[in-house]
């Protein structure tokens, strides 16, 4: 039963906060973000505001940059006639924050002004969430906001230019494991392949996998050794240890603050969400576009940076490094210690490595590159050679290619 005393429902609630934090999905976020068990948790108490009290009301999440491009410009979505928890849930497709400038000129100048503050305030990029009731703006929380590599590396160049912060600060502003998502793969813009469906960029890159349903499913299919791509009417922070799992995600629902957008951002990997065109039937573990219908264990490409889908597999490109990387990295070179050599065991490696700016090969092995055409035959003599004059042989040719 419900109880009716209201200090016996705020006890309640406030328990269940603290309850939570020895929940399934809080231990694994926890393990994935290096963070202590010990630490505990807090819980705020708030008096309540409401979204949902008709047309002159709503909620919305909004970033104060772009956290996919770290672009200086307002980011977010909002639902009229809601509360923030249906925006974040995935329930409904919001609309685009700039919906808001037309519907509620007045309310949106009043936010924006707020967004310059804060940004301005905290020295960062931030996650705002507010509320409109009635036609009045609360807001109900602010916060460093996750955001993609790319980024993170822009809005860190951006803040030095603006005087914001140190080229000390921006160094460690961006987290040296974000960097590697800057690897991440394109789709191949010269693809004739046209996609099956389109929905919101949330989070970019691009990834092939194996369709799978449930979060247990891609967590024991990626063990195997498979890639997958999980796929889903929206996730939510139980499907945390199928998220790490996978290879991106893709939704029927949701937008770009979704649950998956925001956790997929986070952990530098691509995303399609609000894909309304598919139906997601978990109990027959398939999605249907059309009259096209894609089962468990079929390969998709996801294109979580223009929202695309394809079937099959895609070629995938290998992203450039811009202008803001190399400046964010020459701050690094004139900040730190460590001499920086790379392992590189092919010629690409070592123009890689030199792009990243490298200052040497720390570890070459030589036997990748006799897998080359012109090579490979005389390895293959040399190993199936019965007799050692035969052997020899086969090894002065290879003499040569060691050296060089």
């Amino acid at each position: 039963t419900f109880p009716d005393d209201p200090r016996e429902q705020l006890n309640m609630s406030r328990d269940a906060v603290f309850g939570s934090w020895m929940n399934p999905r809080a231990i694994t976020y926890r393990r994935l973000n290096n963070i202590p068990g010990d630490w505990g948790t807090a819980v705020n108490v708030q008096a309540m505001v409401y979204g949902n009290m008709g047309d002159d009301s709503g909620s919305g999440v909004a970033f104060t940059r772009d956290p996919g491009t770290g672009e200086r410009e307002y980011f977010g979505e909002y639902l009229v006639n809601a509360q923030g928890e249906d925006v974040v849930a995935g329930i409904r497709t919001p609309s685009p924050l700039d919906y808001l400038e037309t519907e509620m000129p007045e309310i949106y100048k009043e936010l924006t002004d707020i967004f310059e503050t804060l940004d301005a305030h905290y020295r960062d990029m931030q996650d705002v969430e507010f509320t409109i009731q009635r036609n009045k703006l609360y807001m109900l929380q602010t916060r460093s906001g996750k955001r993609t590599a790319q980024a993170a590396v822009k809005i860190a160049v951006d803040m030095v230019n603006e005087g914001l912060i140190t080229k000390e600060e921006a160094v460690l502003r961006v987290d040296p494991g974000q960097l590697d998502s800057l690897l991440h793969m394109t789709v191949d813009p010269n693809t004739k392949e046209e996609p099956i469906a389109q929905g919101v960029a949330a989070s970019p890159g691009a990834a092939v996998g194996k369709v799978v349903f449930t979060a247990d499913d891609a967590e024991e299919t990626a063990k195997t050794g498979e890639k997958v791509i999980l796929v889903r009417r929206e996730t939510s922070p139980d499907d945390i240890h199928g998220m790490a799992a996978a290879k991106g995600f893709l939704t029927s629902r949701g937008g770009k603050t979704s649950h998956a957008a925001v956790v997929a951002r986070g952990m530098g990997k691509p995303a399609v969400t609000g894909c309304e065109s598919i139906v997601v039937d978990e109990a027959k573990e398939e999605f249907r576009i059309g009259d096209v219908v894609v089962k468990r264990g079929e390969t998709i490409t996801i294109d979580g940076s223009h929202g695309k889908v394809f079937v099959g597999e895609i070629e995938l490109q290998e992203p450039s490094i811009g202008e803001d990387f190399a400046t964010l990295m020459g701050w690094a070179d004139d900040i730190r210690t460590l001499g920086v050599r790379a392992n590189a065991d092919t010629p690409h490696d070592a123009e890689t490595a030199i792009k990243f700016g490298a200052r040497g090969i720390g570890l070459c092995r030589t036997e990748h590159m006799f897998f080359g055409e012109d090579r490979i035959r005389a390895v293959q003599e040399m190993i199936l050679a019965e007799a050692e004059n035969v052997r020899r042989v086969a090894l002065d040719k290879l003499l040569p290619f060691q050296k060089d």
